[in-house]
């Protein structure tokens, strides 16, 4: 048994070690092991060097018909070695890159954009050198665009990027889905006053809504420059958190083919950054967490239905049955995967004017029958909220509850629209939650009346000075905790 540890800890050892060994002469970046390289933008040769005194810790521009190549190594690497790609801008505000060596990253370099050269440093350093098949990205400017070119090419060699006040070009912008795809967390830090800022606009736009994870941290009254942050652990750790990430195992209630994308909060939190002595406004999954989105179709049903999964569902498995997608501003949705709710968005038939109420009947018995809670409570904003309403007039004994924002009781398809057919409601003693701004013009004509029609129990909570946007209630802890009674 001895013997089997000390090979396995010397196995250990041969693998930092292989991955640590370039061949020439190193010399000193920030405290650590720094080799030199050149390639030949024709043959692809690479052949090491010593860099000059006089680069100190930066980089000498290459000679006509050649490109410089760096590779930094950790005094120990991590397991699996990963690393991290700059693309250009070589040391500049290099604090982040200096804390991920500490934590056992390479850090590599190649003048200047991408084309061949880059896949043959690549091949160099992953094949030849054992480091890990997707590097993580940290690109300023001209090197975010970098960053997102090869990211785009290669969706499946990217870990993570870290773009600060990246540029952009067109051909990257529409193919982020790629990413998105992938899985590949974005991070852009921009200034408030950068000329470029609608960059990371424009890619959180095309991002999201493919589903993939973007954060974004704007560092207020700041232009172009300065880069980066001097706090280097929120960069480092964005990095590490994607490396160290399991996949997420597959939930049982799904079959064999799915979708699967990200679900989280895009409101901004202002804060203090007391290493840079400015205030930021950050979001995205980064800062406030992240939740699996999930869509997959049934037999018999038009549509796709949706399903976003607490990290750990509550007991008895309660969810929400609603019928428009919630968004990065849904706070009470968000709030409710926080307590262990399932979010459920019901199929809409693609040739219909609304949705089908005996395919709304196949995905409530598919999911129940996965363990799902039988009496869900049922969820919609504005328009949406009709539908609901008609689908729990039509299963009043399958509900646990009716939730409505800034509701409008209008249904395309129901026989008698909802507030002319209350009756099974009440008989069945369903709780009903409205959550109005007083300024909302549909507020006498829908809430005010279902509360004269309806004799069950009703809340309304009313939002002084909300107009019927923004949709979300100001105080959503209140309408959470309602919303758990009507389950327990």
């Amino acid at each position: 048994m001895k013997n089997i540890c000390l090979f396995f800890f010397l196995f250990l050892a041969t693998v930092q070690l292989k991955a640590q060994t370039f061949t020439g002469e190193k010399t000193n970046w920030h405290g650590f092991d720094r080799y030199d390289f050149v390639m030949s933008e024709t043959t692809f040769q690479i052949q090491p060097i010593k860099a000059t005194e006089r680069e100190g810790a930066g980089v000498a521009g290459p000679e006509k018909g050649m490109r410089r190549c760096i590779v930094v190594v950790p005094k120990q690497a991590a397991e699996g070695n990963p690393w991290s790609w700059r693309g250009c801008y070589w040391d500049h505000q290099p604090q982040a890159e200096i804390e991920l060596l500490k934590r056992g990253f390479h850090i590599a370099y190649i003048t200047t954009d991408p084309d061949q050269t880059w896949e043959v440093w690549y091949n160099f350093l992953v094949n030849e050198h054992g480091l890990s098949p997707k590097p993580a990205f940290i690109g300023m400017s001209r090197g975010g665009a970098n960053s997102f070119t090869w990211g785009t090419e290669h969706p499946d060699k990217v870990l993570a990027i870290c773009a600060d006040n990246p540029g952009l070009s067109q051909k990257s912008l529409m193919s982020m889905d790629k990413l998105a795809r992938q899985d590949v967390p974005i991070l852009n830090i921009c200034g408030s006053i950068d000329p470029i800022l609608n960059n990371t606009y424009a890619i959180q736009g095309v991002y999201q809504g493919n589903g993939g994870r973007m954060s974004v941290l704007i560092k207020d009254g700041t232009a172009h420059h300065p880069h980066s942050l001097q706090d280097p652990n929120v960069i480092a750790d964005f990095i590490e958190q994607a490396y160290k990430a399991k996949p997420a195992a597959k939930p049982g209630f799904l079959p064999d083919k799915y979708k699967k994308s990200n679900f989280y909060s895009t409101d901004p939190v202002y804060s203090y950054a007391k290493h840079d002595k400015l205030w930021v406004t950050s979001w995205g999954p980064y800062f406030a967490g992240n939740y699996n989105k999930y869509q997959f179709s049934l037999e018999g049903v038009e549509g796709l239905v949706t399903v976003i999964t607490p990290e750990k569902p509550a007991t008895g498995n309660p969810w929400i049955f609603r019928c428009d997608q919630p968004d990065g501003s849904s706070v009470v949705d968000l709030g409710l995967l926080a307590r262990g709710f399932h979010i459920v968005v019901a199929p809409i038939a693609y040739n219909a004017d609304g949705p089908l109420f005996d395919q709304w009947n196949i995905a409530y018995n598919y999911l129940v029958n996965k363990g799902f809670a039988p009496h869900p409570v049922m969820a919609g904003r504005g328009g949406a909220t009709g539908e609901v309403y008609a689908w729990a007039i039509e299963n009043p004994d399958k509900i646990a509850g009716i939730y409505g924002e800034n509701p409008i009781l209008r249904s395309s398809l129901a026989k008698m629209q909802p507030l002319d057919n209350l009756k099974p409601l009440s008989k069945a003693k369903v709780p009903i939650l409205h959550a109005c701004g007083s300024l909302d013009p549909n507020l006498k004509t829908q809430t005010g009346e279902v509360k004269k029609r309806y004799t069950g129990k009703m809340t309304v909570i009313i939002d002084a000075g909300r107009g019927h946007y923004p949709i979300a209630p100001q105080k959503p802890e209140k309408i959470i905790e309602l919303i758990e009674n009507m389950v327990k």
